[in-house]
């Protein structure tokens, strides 16, 4: 069998805070997911995103310490570059950190960088209209 890229895992300091980020992008996370030490959240495509508590980590990895810096972004899609701007100013106004505001990209599309509860870049772009 050759391996199939299938899942992305993040390591989360406060759970309900960050599905709370993630289901502000639209993510169908079940009610009470909050609660548990690890979550796996399969996407209409069959890929799946989990979320494991540092504790969970740690339970099988005692040395485990957090990352410094980022080098992977999640990025999602949006309808339009006007749900670009929506997205970007309803989490922006939960109190979730706006790294950089939507812009007009030069490779075409409306972007904007957030960061999710535990600083990893989550990235919303749409394609700009063509002229």
């Amino acid at each position: 069998m050759t391996p199939r890229f299938d899942l992305v895992g993040m390591t989360v300091t406060d759970m309900a805070r960050t599905l709370d980020f993630y289901r502000r992008l639209g993510l169908a996370i079940p009610p009470g997911a909050e609660s548990e030490p690890h979550v796996e959240f399969t996407l209409d495509n069959s890929f799946r995103l989990a979320w494991d508590t540092v504790e969970t980590i740690r339970s099988f990895d005692p040395n485990w310490v957090p990352p410094t810096g980022s080098r992977v972004n999640l990025a999602f899609r949006c309808a339009d570059p006007t749900e670009v701007d929506r997205c970007w100013t309803a989490l922006t106004e939960a109190g979730f950190h706006g790294h950089l505001k939507p812009w007009d990209a030069i490779w075409g599309q409306r972007y904007a960088i957030l960061h999710d509860p535990d600083g990893n870049p989550v990235d919303l772009y749409a394609p700009l209209p063509s002229d």
